[in-house]
């Protein structure tokens, strides 16, 4: 393709419905609630009962006990061990001095929030879903208008569940006997896997919900019973807005889509916000030809009836994974001389796309740019992708000889001979049989921690600057054979996360199946597969023909004979139809000392003032102290989790590879305090007051980037 052609503004996409009824004027503390909590004197409790703070999900907090003068002086208040060890994410509850926490096993735990105490603990091995496994971020409350119903919603495995924040027992009312399967009320034959890693939003007594895994669809739930009050369908059907950037008949097998990582609520409006995740496969679009809404895209709905207000499609046809990663945050801007409520959406891209959250139109212009295109047969990759004019990038969009590693002389060779044999496109690079260095990389940008936004309209958020390498395959041997029945479906269903070969991706939490059975007994291995385990979720509708047929693959190292591929490949199979290529899988491209083969900085924290698009100040997020004590300043690490900004005037974030969490200026970008956690805090903190003391509360399980695992909760206050 010719790069050299002019550039064009995108056409925007998005149709205006019933917008008179929508009032134009701000609503106040946090973008999905009153004025008054922002400017309220200092109270002797405040809360932090929604997921990130607030329906808008700007992550900031109204109290300024804790501020630029005294925040060296915070101390651990107190710390709590769940007893479990994984991916602990949560950004956890604190409601009428009660915190509540999804644990890395998916048990919930209420403790005095002002001492640790535990209150009470419910355990998912006691209901009909079992042992629960992977991460989870958050909590949903919902409180009747008389108080007497107080409801938390709780994923485990592919079901919902519903618990009495009084007590921690399942509310029976609930769906069946306190639970609802969320692979139902999808609009699909069968019941497909879904679970949720993210939790929803409460609109009056509705429970909006999105998901990973299933058909593509953000459904309304009624709080009480569980049943569907409404969906949209992000695959649309036929006669629905989009049904014609698909394949004919794409509705009926196609998946992804799910909004996994959060919705955000323009509550006064009635208008919910969803960011929605890439049509799978992921890698290969050769059976979903055309621009495939809703995927990556921005979506704006009427909360009360799930009709389609506007949206703005983000990535067309993806093909490299950049479902978007963190929810949408509403906030107030100044923008051409008049206050305007904005809706910013990130991306694994480092991009911050900004719209007028009532009407869609963007801020600034976007434009639509030319990308390289597939070699692959088949495959269609859209020719341009919209890249906004401001704010600019948040990170390097390209990676060429010039961001060489400077750690030292042999990591600079060893980048430079890398990138001369597998060079990098920029942010979209076609896929192909012939390796890339992928950068951007496969994990941000910016990831699911988001972004926090003050009253001032400047927006926070750290950035993974991590390169990758990307690989396509084909699906066949290079004899021509066949793959064999449990090796298709290896292929499919796990190869992305566990390698081709089986050997894993360990600093992506993703272990190696060789030998495996070495490590743990067949039926133990067997029972993972179904309900899920740290990273791995449910997958509990594969048949259990199927799941055996993959577990022979996996566990047997002796390769079969052509003959019996032959034979193997003409059992009945899967009704999904395999891609004709496969990803080679999620590969981190490091020098031999194990550290980002790319120069400085590896992560930062961002400062965006979006009253002007303008980028107000970076900085570089953690450090390694091996390489501090060889005289390297802070280079930055691969980060997790997000910010949160207060009236103090502070960003508290840990998210870093060094196990440690600290307080920045917000102003400035300065580290004005930090401390130790017992494990990595890939979570986000969660600030509020009890009895006239401020906390700031963060889960510390660590199991990103390598890093230790655990299960622990501190809280830091002033003496």
């Amino acid at each position: 393709m010719n790069l050299s052609i002019p550039l064009r503004l995108i056409g925007l996409q998005f149709v205006l419905t019933g917008l008179s009824v929508f009032s134009l004027t701000s609503f106040g503390a946090s973008p999905g609630g009153s004025s008054a909590s922002r400017t309220a004197k200092p109270q002797a409790n405040a809360d932090w009962s929604t997921y990130l703070g607030d329906k808008g999900r700007s992550l900031y907090s109204p109290l300024r006990q804790i501020n630029r003068r005294n925040v060296t002086q915070l101390k651990v208040a107190w710390t709590y061990d769940t007893g479990d060890k994984g991916e602990y994410q949560a950004n956890n509850l604190i409601i009428n001095g009660v915190l509540y926490t999804p644990s890395p096993t998916r048990k919930v735990i209420a403790l005095d929030a002002a001492t640790g105490r535990e209150l009470w603990k419910w355990h998912p091995a006691t209901e009909r879903s079992g042992a629960g496994g992977g991460r989870q971020r958050g909590l949903v409350y919902w409180r009747s208008k008389s108080g007497d119903e107080q409801y938390l919603f709780t994923a485990v495995g592919n079901y919902l569940f519903a618990l009495d924040a009084k007590t921690g027992v399942p509310i029976r009312t609930f769906g069946e006997n306190g639970s609802i399967h969320l692979g139902t009320g999808l609009d699909t034959e069968g019941t497909p896997n879904v679970g949720l890693n993210t939790p929803g939003i409460i609109y009056k007594d509705l429970l909006i919900v999105g998901g990973i895994g299933g058909p593509g669809a953000l459904r309304a739930l009624d709080v009480r019973t569980g049943q569907r009050r409404w969906i949209f369908h992000l695959i649309p059907r036929p006669g629905e807005v989009g049904h014609e950037t698909w394949p004919k008949d794409a509705y009926k097998t196609a998946t992804g889509l799910m909004p996994w990582c959060g919705q955000s609520l323009d509550e006064k409006r009635g208008i919910v916000y969803i960011a929605t995740k890439t049509a799978e496969p992921d890698f290969f679009g050769g059976d979903r030809h055309g621009m495939n809404l809703f995927a990556n895209s921005l979506v704006a709905l009427d909360a009360a009836t799930g009709k389609r207000l506007w949206h703005f499609q983000i990535v067309h046809h993806d093909l490299l994974d950049k479902d978007l990663p963190c929810p949408p945050v509403l906030l107030r801007v100044k923008h051409g001389g008049k206050m305007v409520d904005a809706v910013a959406q990130g991306t694994k891209h480092g991009l911050l796309f900004v719209f007028d959250r009532v009407t869609g139109i963007p801020l600034w212009p976007i434009e639509e740019k030319p990308v390289p295109q597939s070699d692959l047969r088949r495959e269609q990759a859209w020719p341009t992708q919209p890249f906004p004019t401001k704010p600019a990038p948040l990170m390097r969009q390209h990676y060429g000889e010039e961001d060489a590693s400077t750690i030292s002389p042999d990591s600079k060779a060893m980048t430079l001979d890398r990138i001369r044999v597998s060079p990098n496109f920029g942010p979209f690079p076609a896929p192909s049989l012939k390796e890339t260095i992928m950068f951007p990389g496969f994990d941000g940008g910016m990831e699911w921690g988001g972004g926090a936004a003050d009253p001032d309209g400047v927006y926070y958020v750290n950035v993974n600057e991590i390169p990758w390498v990307m690989q396509m395959v084909e699906t066949r041997h290079a004899d021509g054979s066949p793959l064999v029945r449990g090796e298709r479906e290896y292929m499919l269903y796990c190869a992305p996360c566990h390698g081709l070969d089986k050997t894993g991706n360990i600093l992506g939490g993703f272990p190696s199946l060789i030998d495996v059975i070495k490590r743990r007994p067949r039926d133990q291995i067997s029972q993972i597969t179904k309900q899920g385990a740290g990273r791995m979720p449910a997958f509990d509708q594969i048949p259990d023909a199927l799941r055996e047929a993959i577990l022979e693959f996996v566990l047997n190292p002796t390769p079969l004979s052509a003959s019996r591929r032959e034979e193997s490949a003409s059992a009945p199979t899967t009704s999904i139809k395999p891609p004709s290529y496969a990803f080679g899988g999620f590969r981190r491209w490091l020098d031999k000392e194990g550290y980002p083969a790319i120069k400085p900085p590896w992560g930062t924290l961002n400062a965006v003032d979006l009253n002007t698009g303008e980028i107000k100040w970076q900085v570089p997020l953690g450090e390694y102290s091996k390489l501090k004590a060889r005289g390297i300043p802070p280079t930055g690490t691969e980060n997790y989790g997000g910010p949160v900004v207060t009236a103090g005037g502070l960003i508290f974030i840990a998210a870093t590879a060094d196990e440690t969490i600290r307080a920045f200026d917000k102003n400035t970008g300065a580290v004005l305090w930090q401390a130790p956690l017992p494990f990595g805090g890939n979570a986000t903190p969660s600030v509020y007051m009890v009895n006239g003391r401020q906390y700031v509360v963060i889960s510390a399980g660590g199991g990103k980037s390598g890093r230790p695992v655990g299960g622990s909760l501190v809280a830091f206050a002033l003496p």
